[in-house]
C-alpha cells in the first residue's frame, strides 16, 4: 500500500474539504483521465484496488499513472477504551481529493479500452468520477 516513507507529524487534524481542486486538475502524462466530481478521502487500499482494476483491464498494454498520494494519516483508538489519554495511533493513510482533481491517467490504449478501465476503477472509489480526454479536460468541458 502507498504511504509516506517518513513524516514530520504522524497525527494530523481532520481538516475540511471545500472548494475545487486548483492543483492536479489537468491531464499531464496520459491521454485519458479519471476526474473526481466530489470531495472525499481515498484510502491507500482504494487507490491500489483501482490501479489493479485498470492494469488488468488494459491487459499489459499502455501505461497507468497515479496522480494522488495518501499523505494524511487517519488515527483510531482501540475498541472499548475510555475517553481521554491522547489521540489514537495512525490506522491508515488517505489522499484528500476535491472536485476537478485528476486521480488517474492512461496512455497508449484506445479510447474504448481506457473508458472501460476507468469505469472499473471508478467502482473502487468512494467519490463520483467522470472520464476525461486530454483536449476536453484542458478546456474544462466534459467527455
Amino acid at each position: 500500500m502507498l504511504m509516506p516513507k517518513r513524516v514530520k507529524r504522524r497525527r494530523v487534524h481532520r481538516g475540511r474539504m471545500k472548494g475545487v481542486a486548483t492543483k492536479g486538475n489537468t491531464i499531464t502524462y496520459g491521454t485519458y483521465g479519471l476526474v473526481s466530481q466530489e470531495c472525499g478521502w481515498i484510502t491507500s487500499n482504494q487507490i491500489e484496488a483501482a490501479r489493479i482494476a485498470m492494469t488488468r483491464s488494459i491487459k499489459r498494454g499502455g501505461k497507468v499513472y497515479i496522480k494522488i498520494f495518501p499523505h494524511k494519516s487517519v488515527t483510531k483508538k482501540p475498541a472499548e477504551v475510555r475517553m481521554g489519554s491522547g489521540k489514537g495511533a495512525p490506522e491508515y493513510w488517505v489522499a484528500v481529493v476535491k472536485p476537478g482533481r485528476v486521480m488517474f491517467e492512461i496512455a497508449g490504449v484506445s479510447e474504448e479500452k481506457a473508458r472501460e478501465a476507468m469505469r472499473l476503477a471508478s467502482h473502487k472509489l468512494p467519490v463520483k468520477c467522470k472520464f476525461a480526454i486530454k483536449e476536453t479536460a484542458e478546456k474544462g468541458g466534459e467527455a
